[in-house]
């Protein structure tokens, strides 16, 4: 099994090429779907964040107000640090027991889909890294349109991430996605190639 690291800056594409992946018949592990699922309603994580910065950052449906809690953690660094410590080790644990589950069924290519990854140290555990890029002023653009947010808090979510200069060559695969879906398919579907060949080398 080839066990690859799929990251983006934000709003660079990734979680299109990661659909893309899945079409073509990599097993996908998305952390940030795992996220959702450890501060889902009753859990131990939303509880936990709940007593650090109060019931304001609980919805009334009992979910956690990812908005609130967001216009909190992207102003403070050492609230987003505060918040790192309480979720990422569980996205871990739940990562691993993901991956190992794929394995056990016989995956060829398993892509974990980590925003973080080089800012949590994770990439050491995986045999290769693709990194999906997109100029700053597009991603910009992106989330301000995709999140109804000003353009200041965009910046600050930007900045909250290592550059993409420093993270292209630590990265095995660049995507560049500055063009249309076609180019961004076509650029996946080529990378799928490689993947899926390396998965099936001899060890």
């Amino acid at each position: 099994m080839l066990l690859v690291a799929l990251t983006g800056n934000i709003a660079s594409g990734k979680s299109t090429v990661a659909a893309r992946l899945r079409e073509r018949g990599a097993v996908v592990v998305d952390a940030d779907v795992l996220a959702r699922e450890v501060v889902a309603p009753g859990s131990p994580a939303l509880e936990e964040i709940v007593r650090r910065w109060g019931s304001a950052v609980r919805a009334d449906d009992g979910a956690l107000d990812r908005a609130a809690l967001r216009r909190i953690v992207f102003a403070d660094e050492g609230e987003r640090r505060a918040l790192n410590a309480i979720v990422h080790p569980r996205v871990e644990a739940l990562r691993r027991e993901r991956v190992e589950a794929a394995r056990a069924a016989g995956a060829e290519v398993v892509v974990c889909d980590i925003p973080l990854l080089f800012e949590t140290g994770l990439d050491r555990d995986f045999a290769c890294i693709v990194f999906v890029d997109a100029p700053e002023d597009i991603r910009l653009q992106r989330i301000v349109a995709s999140r109804a947010l000003s353009v200041e808090e965009a910046r600050r979510m930007i900045a909250a991430q290592l550059p993409a200069k420093a993270k292209r060559t630590r990265a095995h695969y660049v995507i560049e996605n500055d063009g249309s879906i076609d180019d961004l398919h076509a650029a996946v579907d080529r990378l799928w190639d490689t993947l899926h060949a390396r998965a099936r080398q001899p060890r």
